[in-house]
């Protein structure tokens, strides 16, 4: 993506989608690794989900964190302090494959296995976005081109994780060819630190009422309505969501068909692609009809790929549904992020973000250990089935429940 286009952004909003990038290069191929790196050091599938769960858990706690406190100590300290437990998380995967240490760098760090942003920083950036754009209609492209960006990134970032494959042929072990993989998240987590340091005071909340009030209590009644009724749908969508994070479809791939990783990571690569142009495509679609049915309208048919997907024959179908669906699944993304934040007030922004994603990630970290389970007892699919049908579930009640309540522009 070339910044220096993108006239009608601060130089604060170029820093941050820099920083979503880089984060997400990092995402893109531990996302594809990390269960296949735990196979390998012999844990089982249980423990693996174990795992994959408290990488989520840890997205819960910082969320909540920075929902009652960002605002009041600082929106940039909150992201830099969150940007070095990145890296100190990635050392400690790179040092020790004790299971304790493990379990410890996953509660401490930003260690993301869903193959899409949903860690502490998520929330932060969604809050300070539109304060960095200077004309509030281009309010929507700004989360199109934030998602769009990190996603490209990520794609970049997966084709890294064939790289163990290619260190094995060269004679590498097994354990030692995925170390320069930790190596180069640590250094992605300093690179974002930086890029936070140099952001201005103005990404720090306007007009607020108390400054020593929390920002969760400063949400007015209708907002508080709003955001409980998100909260409590989104964290069905992300319960779902658990079922089939990055790395279970990784792992499914790998399990079922045989795929090597240099093929996987290309397969995710090409899904990463379409996801990015998706996303431009969902905020034209939006203008059109709206966010909440652009929402709902493009989740349904890629949930129904979904659940076709556990039922796939052969790797050649299975790649073409998964494709599909990848084209159409996350165009949710900017239209839901744009949603939440304009259907509140600026200074509520941050608290509303915090909520609905802990919500997400709260519902999201118990679903992997769960898919574990499912996976080792009753049908390795199954967690496709599973997810999709709860994800329709979603998308109805989002429908049904928030048609009629829109966005100041769309009034």
């Amino acid at each position: 993506m070339n910044l220096s286009l993108l006239d009608w952004l601060t130089k604060d909003g170029k820093l941050l989608l820099t920083a979503r990038m880089v984060r997400a290069f990092s995402y893109g191929f531990l996302s594809i690794v990390l269960a296949i790196y735990l196979k390998q050091i012999g844990f089982d599938d249980i423990l693996i989900g174990v795992i994959l769960s408290v990488t989520l858990l840890n997205s819960v706690f910082f969320t909540l964190f920075a929902s009652f406190y960002a605002d009041r100590f600082g929106r940039k300290k909150i992201l830099v302090i969150y940007a070095v437990l990145m890296s100190i998380a990635g050392a400690i995967f790179l040092v020790t494959d004790n299971y304790i240490a493990l379990i410890i760098a996953a509660l401490i760090g930003t260690i993301n296995v869903t193959g899409s942003e949903t860690g502490a920083f998520l929330s932060l950036e969604q809050a300070i976005l539109p304060q960095t754009v200077k004309k509030i209609q281009k309010r929507n492209t700004l989360f199109a081109f934030y998602n769009m960006g990190g996603t490209f990134a990520m794609s970049t970032g997966i084709l890294l994780s064939g790289v163990p494959q290619l260190l094995q042929e060269s004679g590498w072990s097994q354990i030692e060819s995925f170390k320069p993989l930790f190596a180069a998240y640590i250094i992605a987590g300093l690179i974002v630190a930086l890029l936070y340091i140099f952001l201005s005071k103005d990404i720090e909340v306007k007009n607020r009422i108390n400054p020593k009030m929390s920002s969760i209590k400063q949400l007015s009644p209708k907002s508080r309505s709003i955001v409980a009724k998100l909260s409590g749908l989104f964290s069905l969508d992300s319960f779902a969501g658990g079922f089939v994070i990055q790395s279970i479809i990784s792992f499914w791939f790998f399990t079922r068909f045989g795929i090597e990783l240099t093929t996987i990571s290309l397969i995710f690569a090409v899904a990463g692609v379409l996801t990015a142009f998706s996303y431009i495509l969902a905020t034209r679609i939006a203008d059109k009809i709206g966010l909440i049915n652009t929402m709902v309208f493009t989740h349904i048919p890629a949930n129904i790929l979904l659940i076709l997907l556990a039922f796939a024959p052969t790797f050649p179908i299975a790649l073409g549904l998964h494709l599909a669906r990848m084209t159409l699944s996350q165009m949710d993304v900017p239209t839901r992020q744009s949603y939440i934040v304009a259907v509140v007030d600026e200074n509520e922004r941050t608290a509303a973000a915090g909520i609905t994603n802990t919500s997400r990630n709260v519902t999201q970290a118990i679903s992997p250990s769960i898919a574990g389970l499912v996976i080792q007892s009753l049908w390795l699919s199954a967690p496709f089935v599973i997810g999709g049908l709860l994800k329709i579930t979603y998308d109805l009640g989002v429908y049904f429940n928030f048609r009629k309540v829109k966005p100041p522009e769309e009034k």
